[in-house]
Formats: structure tokens, sequence, C-alpha cells
């Protein structure tokens, strides 16, 4: 699923909704997590000590739920270009776009899965150079992702607070509520008040991340892979993001133990390093169709140079520079 709907999203979306619809996946990410720190709390209230069953039982509806609505789900222009279904796709971007005014839109994706075909060993083509830049976000931002340290609080919430002096039913009600912060916004024995105080400012990072990192760790290597590398390319985005999300989740307490306070120093040190990367490396593109991205790097000062002129072709035609804005930001 991770790999799958944000691209997904990202084909199906118009520019300028793309971003909007992949925060909605973010957000509905975190409202699972608030669903289960809800039933984990509940759960822990059942006497008879078997409460762990029913909450991982439940766990089995939103997949049963995922796996039946997938089934509804139409086929995105790209792919029914991709299967030799042309007139299909183009019904399909008429009725997800509003507009039989199609025609560019239709071009491009037809360009680009032409373009495609050439490419006979995806994994082989991602590493070329004039993939670089595609190839170096799909590595570092999920890597990055992880490193700021938001699964330390997800998976471990109750064990901090734990640690800073709330009972075990208190830290799970404490889950609850950084569950809470995260929906709403998209280790020694201190006092009340002091725990307090750490709890509000876990609650602020929570809010940082579900404005930041959480949607746009998803979002933003779903749409800037052209369509010929795009499933390799999105397979070493998730890839990447498990492994780092299971190396620092076995991690964690060992690095507690071993560094105690010091460990949120080492995320924030992370923290800013990504935010340094970001700034610099990342171009803007917001509103850029998805099949035109390549123009984005072919500008950007750094990842010009590893992009020939001969590569800047697929949407070329359709691209009207004007005031910096793709013409087709109007469909």
């Amino acid at each position: 699923m991770m790999q799958s709907v944000p691209v997904y999203l990202s084909e199906m979306a118009p520019p300028k909704l793309r971003g909007m619809l992949n925060i909605g996946f973010q957000l509905m990410i975190t409202v699972g997590i608030l669903a289960a720190n809800l039933i984990n709390y509940g759960t822990d209230k059942i006497k008879a000590g078997w409460g762990w069953r029913v909450s991982l039982a439940l766990a089995a509806v939103p997949a049963a739920i995922i796996t039946v609505g997938s089934v509804f789900l139409p086929d995105t222009p790209n792919s029914l270009i991709e299967r030799g279904y042309p007139e299909e796709a183009q019904r399909m971007l008429r009725r997800i776009r509003g507009t039989d005014d199609i025609h560019d839109e239709y071009r491009d994706l037809v360009a680009a899965s032409e373009e495609s075909k050439l490419v006979r060993h995806p994994w082989a083509n991602i590493l070329k150079r004039k993939y670089r830049p595609q190839l170096t976000m799909a590595i570092l931002i999920p890597f990055f992702q992880q490193l700021t340290g938001i699964n330390v609080i997800m998976f471990y919430a109750p064990v901090l607070f734990q640690t800073i002096g709330f009972g075990s039913n208190a830290s799970l009600m404490s889950a609850v509520i950084t569950g809470l912060v995260n929906v709403f916004a998209t280790f020694e024995h201190l006092s009340k008040a002091y725990a307090a105080f750490v709890v509000l400012f876990i609650c602020i990072y929570v809010a940082g991340f579900a404005w930041s990192w959480g949607p746009l760790g998803w979002l933003v290597p779903s749409e800037i892979f052209p369509l010929e590398i795009r499933s390799a390319g999105q397979s070493i985005n998730v890839s990447v993001n498990m492994f780092f999300t299971f190396a620092i989740a076995q991690a964690f307490l060992t690095m507690l133990c071993h560094m105690k306070f010091g460990l949120f120093y080492f995320f924030a040190g992370w923290v800013l390093i990504m935010t340094t990367f970001i700034s610099i490396f990342l171009p803007e593109t917001k509103n850029v169709p998805i099949e035109e991205m390549i123009l984005v790097w072919k500008s950007h000062w750094f990842w010009s140079k590893f992009i020939a002129d001969e590569d800047v072709h697929v949407g070329k035609a359709e691209m009207e520079m004007s005031n910096g804005k793709p013409k087709s930001d109007a469909i």
C-alpha cells in the first residue's frame, strides 16, 4: 500500500491538487495511528488479560476494507495507455479532470508511455546519470524521514511517558494525546509539572512532523519519477523507509539506555542536516505536471549538470514559461 497509493494519487490528481490528495493519504495514516492508540487504551482495561488479542485482531478490519475497496478503484490514465487502451484513457482523463480540454495532458502521457517502452530494464536504467536527482531523493527522503525520530514517539510513547513519571495507564493516554496532535496538526524521575512540560514539547514536535516530513516524505518521491522508472523508484523509496523504520525501532531502546537524553540531540542534529539538504537540493514541484517534472531538475543549479539537453524532450513543447509557471497549470 505504501508503494502504490502515493503513485496512484499522483497519477490521478491534477497538478494543483496533487499535494492536497497525498497529504490526505498521510492524514488517514495518522487517523489510523490514533485509532490504534484508542483501541490499545481501551483493551488495556480488559481485566482478564486477553485484551491484546482483541487489539491485534482488529487490525484485520482496515485490511479487509483496503482489500475490498481496491477492487472498485478505476485504472489511472497512465496504466490504460500502457496497456493499449487509448480511448479508455481519454475517457478517464475527462472524468477525473471534469473537462474535455485534456488533449495537451493526454499527449504528454502518450509521449511518456512511448519513452517508457524504450526502457527494458528500469532497475538498471535508474542508475543512469540522468536519473541521479530522482534516485538521490528516493534514498535520502525516506532515510531522513525516519531520522526525524517520529517512530520513536509513535512506537515507544508509553515507554517514554513512563520514564518521566506517568503510570502505565496514564502512559497509554499520553500516547493517545500525541496521536490526536498528529491528526489535528497533519529519563529519570521528574516532577509532575516538568513531565507535563515534556509532553507539551513532544506534542509540538509531533505537530511539526505532521506539517512537514509526514506528508511530504511520501508526496515528493511519488511525483518526481518519469514513467519509465516510476515503479522502480517508488520501490526504492518504500524499501529504504521500511528498512530504517525497522533499524531505528530495534536500536532505540539500546540507544536510550546508553545516550539517555542525548538521543534527542542526535535526532535534532539530523533534523538540522535534513532541513539544510532539502532547502538547497530539492526544487519546488508544486503545480508541475508529473510528466514534465524533468524540466524542474534541468533548471536546478546543481542537478542540471546531470541532465543533458537531449534528455529533455517529453512535454517540453507543452511548456510555456511565463512568470515561471507551466502552461498546463490551467488544467
